[in-house]
């Protein structure tokens, strides 16, 4: 194997912006920002989700930046800054270097992801299959 996922997590972070949790709280609710999930729905249905927070599955968050994907979604165009988590911020960490090297600039994560998030207290709602 030439590269772990340990090195190219660490290679990410090496080049992405990572929040701390106090940071990410701090943000929290500002109009300007919007939290993005990128968990599987059913980490989302085990665990909760936090209110508001746009999901954008890790699988399908390429083709929902890319303007030019039929698949785009409009929210990825507004002028906000993006907070991606997931469970522990490793696939936030790869997600974010990713579309940041597609050309989203505001784009940041959060150290820890869900689980400090929920560990520090932030709001949690519960999650349901439609």
């Amino acid at each position: 194997m030439k590269k772990t996922v340990k090195e190219m997590v660490a290679e990410a972070n090496s080049k992405i912006t990572t929040l701390t949790i106090e940071q990410a709280l701090e943000l929290y609710g500002q109009e300007n920002v919007r939290f993005v999930d990128i968990r599987d729905v059913r980490e989302l249905y085990k665990e909760g989700a936090i209110p508001g927070a746009m999901h954008a599955p890790r699988g399908m968050l390429e083709f929902w930046v890319d303007p030019e994907s039929p698949y785009h979604r409009a929210e990825f165009s507004e002028e906000k800054k993006f907070v991606f988590f997931c469970a522990a911020g490793w696939r936030s960490a790869l997600a974010t270097a990713t579309v940041q090297s597609m050309g989203l600039e505001n784009v940041c994560h959060i150290d820890g992801g869900f689980g400090a998030w929920r560990e520090a207290g932030g709001k949690v709602e519960e999650k349901k299959p439609k």
